[in-house]
């Protein structure tokens, strides 16, 4: 009987064990471009396409279903016969998921993806946001950073207007900023590029929050923001003049043309004055005055062939001043002018180009800046250079994006009055990226970098992400990584008040720092949701510490325990039709030790919580109508004579804009509450304080309501 049972189970399984197979192979496409890390399922097997798009599979003969799918494309299913012994080829063409808002290629990650694809979290401010703040502020992009969830742009010297951005509650000087992945503005940005960048040749601005030094070294220890500029696809030639209420005007020449073999052209040119201003009659000037001019030319090569290059060159001269005005006197019956004269000159390559099937990158900058700096009576001359030049090579295999590549950056600072601080920081690095596509819902990205500084050592800064796809359309991003930041004398507050009282620096140790966070969001083709949550730990902080008493000089120290910043931020976008309307929430508990009382405090001008709301109506090419408000909770104030916390206050601003053919009207109201800080103290101090300043921190707006208009024409 057990025989008869064997002989009748062998002979049905016999077919199946001896079932004939052939060969498929499965490419997938999007109109003419293969597409890679595309799922293909064919009854019980499965796998990833490489970087061709191509799947080779064993399957059995006869007709077969074949599955493919992708992130950010409709999944698609075809059936197809299969010969035996023979190689069937099968073309798939898949069609992009419909969105309202056109594709976003992300470039500050290095491997370039869309952002929808990559694990870390990456923040992307829009052309059409750009639009907006340019009309606003044409010469600046303080206030397209500032309205940004999550980004704070804090004055630090309320004398010359100087601000930088604080991301996520971190000092400003923790935070790269970058132009085309390349450090135009210097190794560590200054307080005053953010005021000395127009928007109206930038194409999007792409942040990462948190610890970046696995991606760029020691000087994005905060977070990266990326400025990318416009590519010149089409012939465009634009003029914008604008007129502020406070005597501002700003004129812009944008320049846009393709060339002949590949090539095309862009140019700003920009003219930009304010006059200083005394808005509560003290003799002090709250609004900062200037005059600066800006030129920037770019050239874009495209062979169409995975070859592109990438040239850009930049000059910047401004003169600012502030302080008292005219014959007027601080308390103790001096005047105290304060004067900056800047000349910044730049010049950057990015290449890339197609080796076989891997991506050769090449990239490389040079920037120069003079300052000479007037604080009252002292006068301080420097330069500040940065040199910089990367290599990668970058490449797909399966379901592996990777890239590995060194990089060499020298910052140079040199003094002609205060020669004690010269320094000479070269820093090479070797760096990887390996993103991991484990299946359609699970993304992983580890990259990890080695820098070898000239005076602190060797550091190992690793990061990694995941990408999670859950049900419904949610996602889920998790993020960590460690950084560090080597000393430099140049602080929030030895940049307000000059090196002349400072004591050479001596016995420092290399700042330190941890962030993880953890993104949910979901989006639909009008509605888009996402909350963060984050932390962040800094140790051995560089601190100021002031003069015991008359005589002495400052000094800057490690700080005794770590800063330690947890927080969350919520975004709700909502676009229907002509209408958008974009709404954020930031809080923030940040601490650190009191380096006066040795006790924990809460950072000074961290807001716990912020709240912003934009709306706007678009008639696409005719006019838009937005409303903005912004509301900034309380904050810790640090030695300010005259109250320990601030107020609580909202901002209230509105844009209207019209076209007539080539020719765009626009006017702008902001602070239209005409909230300011003087309208409950004196900026100035009674009496001077130690590190020198006669200014308390502005914690609120100190140029109150502002009226501005312009005409924007094409031509």
């Amino acid at each position: 009987m057990k025989t008869i049972v064997f002989t009748i189970l062998m002979t049905g399984l016999t077919p199946v064990m001896q079932q004939a197979r052939g060969t498929l192979v499965i490419e997938t496409r999007s109109g003419a471009a293969p597409v890679s890390q595309v799922e293909i399922a064919v009854g019980d097997q499965s796998a990833v396409g490489n970087e061709r798009g191509e799947v080779t599979l064993q399957v059995p003969v006869g007709s077969v279903t074949v599955t493919a799918r992708r992130a950010g494309f409709v999944s698609k299913t075809v059936q197809v016969s299969v010969t035996e012994g023979e190689t069937t080829r099968l073309i798939v063409d898949l069609q992009p998921e419909v969105l309202r808002q056109e594709e976003i290629t992300v470039t500050a990650t290095r491997n370039e993806q869309r952002i929808e694809d990559i694990p870390l979290r990456v923040e992307v401010l829009d052309t059409e946001e750009i639009e907006e703040k340019a009309l606003m502020t044409p010469g600046d992009i303080a206030m397209l950073l500032n309205e940004t969830g999550g980004l704070r742009v804090q004055v630090t010297s309320p004398s010359l207007g100087a601000a930088n951005v604080r991301v996520q509650g971190l000092r400003g000087r923790y935070t790269q900023l970058l132009a085309d992945g390349l450090p135009l503005y210097g190794g560590q940005t200054g307080t005053l590029g953010l005021l000395q960048i127009p928007p109206l040749d930038l194409g999007q601005v792409e942040v990462i929050k948190g610890v970046a030094s696995a991606l760029y070294g020691s000087s994005a220890l905060g977070g990266v923001i990326n400025l990318v500029s416009r590519r010149p696809d089409a012939r465009e030639h634009e003029f914008l003049f604008n007129l502020t209420s406070h005597n501002g005007a700003d004129g812009v020449l944008w320049l846009a043309e393709p060339l002949k073999n590949g090539w095309s052209y862009s140019m700003l040119g920009g003219v930009h004055h304010q006059e200083d201003q005394d808005i509560d009659g003290d003799g002090w000037a709250d609004i900062a005055g200037y005059g600066r001019g800006v030129l920037r030319p770019r050239f874009n090569w495209d062979n169409g062939k995975g070859g592109s290059l990438f040239l850009t060159g930049g000059a910047m001269v401004e003169d600012r001043t502030g302080g008292t005005i005219g014959g007027a006197t601080v308390p103790d019956g001096s005047s105290y002018p304060e004067e900056l004269e800047t000349q910044r000159f730049d010049t950057g390559v990015v290449g890339r180009f197609l080796v076989g099937k891997r991506i050769v990158s090449l990239r490389g900058s040079a920037m120069t800046q003079r300052h000479q700096h007037v604080f009252g009576s002292v006068i301080e001359n420097d330069r500040h250079h940065t040199i910089f030049t990367e290599g990668s090579v970058s490449g797909t295999n399966g379901a592996h994006t990777w890239a590995v590549g060194s990089a060499v950056q020298a910052d140079l600072y040199r003094s002609r009055d205060v020669s004690r601080f010269d320094y000479t920081y070269i820093v090479p690095g070797v760096f990887a990226q390996d993103d991991y596509l484990v299946s359609p819902r699970l993304s992983l990205s580890g990259s990890g970098r080695v820098d070898f500084h000239s005076d602190y050592g060797t550091f190992f800064n690793p990061r990694v992400s995941a990408l999670v796809r859950l049900p419904r359309e949610l996602t889920l991003r998790l993020s960590t990584g460690t950084g560090m930041f080597a000393p430099t004398p140049f602080t929030e507050d030895t940049e307000a008040v000059g090196l002349s009282n400072l004591l050479p620096l001596r016995d420092l140790e290399v700042e330190r720092a941890w962030s993880a966070s953890a993104d949910l969001g979901w989006k639909s083709s009008a509605l888009e949701l996402n909350g963060s949550f984050f932390g962040s730990v800094i140790r051995d902080r560089s601190d100021l510490r002031l003069p015991s008493s008359a005589g002495e000089m400052m000094e800057i120290v490690n700080a005794e325990a770590p800063t330690r910043t947890m927080g969350s931020e919520f975004l709700v976008r909502l676009r229907r039709g002509n209408f958008g309307i974009t709404g954020t929430h930031t809080f923030l508990h940040s601490t650190e030790v009191d380096p006066s009382q040795a006790d924990r405090r809460e950072v000074p001008l961290t807001p716990r919580h912020s709240v912003g709301f934009v709306g706007m109506w678009e008639k696409e090419g005719k006019s838009r109508v937005g409303i903005e408000a912004f509301y900034t909770g309380l904050q810790q104030l640090d030695d300010n004579p005259y109250r320990t916390e601030s107020r609580p206050y909202w901002v209230l601003g509105v844009l209207a804009e019209r076209r007539f053919g080539p020719v765009r009207l626009f006017i702008n109201g902001e602070n239209l509450t005409d909230t300011r800080q003087t309208h409950y103290d004196s900026l100035l101090r009674p009496q001077r304080h130690a590190d020198g300043r006669w200014t308390v921190d502005a914690w609120s707006p100190l140029d109150g309501r502002v009226i501005s208009g312009g005409v924007r024409l094409g031509f």
